[in-house]
């Protein structure tokens, strides 16, 4: 069932929503953009329906939701510990269906494998529905996610689509009891997904180690030693990164009370790979870039089956400060992949 409504009827349908859910969308938060006097759109609770940004891709991933950058696990003493309360209220968030898939990604890392469960995700991912919110034909400008399978959803992803326009709202409801939510006048609509952006990619095909050995020692890497800052933008704001790191935080220095903290983690960065007596795996910037790239569209897949890590959102390319693309890495090294396997496939 599809209803088209006014923005005022949605604006009542949005109050009830909140009766049910804690509610979660891309919003604008003013003067807080990384340039001067420049706005940052990024997830957070809403209130109101006008609040939801809806012209224009979030600068940060859903994401950002169940995994903040900063979050806390638990609380200890000397001899105890407890966990931190958690709201049991169910969640909506409205995400575009590259943000969707991106969930689906997140759930192999965290539920899926090492054969055990996160319980801190898992607690909060149950609580989790996704409202479907349309793209633009093609997409932005740095998307790309026809070709990485990112902009494929199926109806049980989401309980209900919409176009979001000035005036009007149309509403695509999947789950029945959202009809006496959603009240307007019937139609014909469905969420229309796109199929192909301005942007593609062609994927690299790796078909055994020993051309993964000679991808590994490609000269392709180490133009980004010269390019590449290690500042870490890019997975931060990638909606399939998961790394974290955690740590202990005492209240005062001779304390044993305090809490533990997960805090998001980048290959890029320096640390990450560090070892005990002061070894590092990849230190330069190219290895690092070789490490993530191969993760997104080779390692992923390799290991999960299905589809790609990466689902194509494009903003590693829109945050860059230096203006890497990722999408245009993953076509020089599909065609320095072929010139190894003579173009086999």
């Amino acid at each position: 069932m599809a209803v088209k409504m006014s923005r005022k009827s949605f604006d009542e349908a949005f109050e009830r929503l909140k009766e049910t859910y804690v509610i979660y969308a891309p919003k604008r938060f003013p003067k807080e953009g990384r340039y001067v006097d420049t706005d940052v759109v990024r997830y957070g609770v809403v209130e109101r329906g006008k609040e939801i940004v809806y012209d224009a891709k979030s600068d940060y991933p859903a994401k950002e939701v169940i995994g903040p950058i900063t979050e806390t696990l638990f609380y200890f003493t000397d001899d105890e510990y407890r966990e931190r309360k958690t709201d049991s209220k169910p969640v909506l968030i409205f995400a575009r269906a590259c943000d969707i898939n991106a969930f689906k990604r997140q759930d192999r890392i965290y539920l899926e494998n090492g054969g055990f469960e996160d319980s801190y995700y898992r607690k909060m991912r149950d609580r989790i529905s996704f409202a479907l919110m349309e793209c633009p034909d093609k997409g932005w400008d740095t998307c790309f996610c026809a070709s990485m399978k990112g902009n494929i959803v199926e109806d049980k992803d989401y309980i209900f689509g919409l176009q979001l326009e000035p005036e009007t709202v149309k509403v695509d409801i999947k789950k029945g009891s959202l009809e006496e939510v959603f009240k307007g006048e019937e139609m014909e609509y469905s969420v229309p997904l796109v199929t192909e952006n301005s942007r593609k990619v062609e994927l690299p095909v790796i078909p055994n180690k020993d051309i993964q050995q000679q991808v590994k020692n490609l000269d392709l890497w180490k133009e980004y030693d010269k390019r590449c800052l290690m500042c870490g933008s890019c997975t931060i704001a990638c909606s399939t990164c998961t790394c974290y790191t955690s740590y202990d935080m005492h209240y005062t220095p001779d304390s044993n009370a305090g809490e533990r903290r997960r805090i998001s983690a980048s290959c890029h960065i320096d640390g990450y790979t560090d070892m005990a007596g002061g070894h590092t795996f990849r230190s330069t910037a190219g290895e690092r870039m070789r490490f993530k790239t191969m993760h997104k569209v080779h390692d992923f897949k390799k290991r999960f089956g299905g589809e790609h890590m990466c689902v194509g959102c494009g903003r590693c390319d829109d945050r860059c400060p230096v203006f890497i693309s990722f999408s245009t890495l993953i076509n020089k090294l599909t065609h320095e992949t072929e010139k190894l396997t003579g173009g086999s496939k």
